[in-house]
């Protein structure tokens, strides 16, 4: 006999850690057109670097405290009593680089909203085309469009922009949809890609 079960299959990263499955369930990989979302993905994807997500995910709500909803124009006017008086914050990942780092990189999204009117116009131009793509179900951790993302951001002067950490933030922010074919997520992510107006 077989054994109904109406159990979500998710991709495995996602684990049993209800905060975990909620991240994956209901944002990872759905596309975002938000600047104060995308500024906030790529700083924590940035703090992210050499630890767990999920260390990064426990910390999130103490993180949008600190810096103001990842306001960006209010990120940019905190200053070196700011990064001081947050280094002795234990709700945060204590790292003066990663912290200095977010302050920088809101000072250079303003430059880019100012040229480009959006941080969302500036980063939906490195959505890699189709035949970019690496087959489904394929784990990569860069890609040539990371590449081409963390080398433009760096030359702007953001910071802990690497191509990894890029690719993840495209990941994230649903630039790519790298649900598993066999994940509850990947038909749904895959929809609201399609049905995306892609800023301009």
């Amino acid at each position: 006999m077989t054994e109904v079960t109406t159990e979500l299959v998710r991709c495995t990263w996602a684990g049993s850690d209800p905060l975990y499955q909620h991240y994956h369930d209901r944002e990872w990989g759905r596309p975002v057109t938000s600047d104060s979302r995308l500024f906030e993905k790529l700083c924590l994807e940035g703090f992210q670097s050499g630890l767990a997500w999920i260390t990064i995910l426990r910390k999130r709500e103490r993180f949008r405290e600190v810096f103001h909803g990842f306001d960006i124009p209010r990120v940019a006017a905190m200053d070196e009593t700011d990064i001081e008086r947050l280094l002795q914050d234990t709700g945060i990942i204590r790292h003066r680089g990663k912290i200095a780092s977010t302050i920088n990189n809101a000072k250079r999204a303003l430059e880019l909203q100012k040229e480009f009117g959006s941080l969302a116009a500036y980063f939906w131009r490195f959505e890699p085309r189709p035949e970019e793509l690496p087959p489904p179900g394929t784990f990569v951790a860069q890609s040539d469009a990371s590449r081409r993302m963390s080398k433009d951001l760096r030359k702007r002067g953001f910071s802990f922009v690497g191509p990894t950490t890029a690719y993840a933030f495209m990941q994230a922010m649903g630039m790519v949809n790298d649900h598993v074919p066999g994940c509850f997520c990947h038909a749904e992510v895959d929809a609201e890609r399609k049905g995306l107006v892609r800023p301009k």
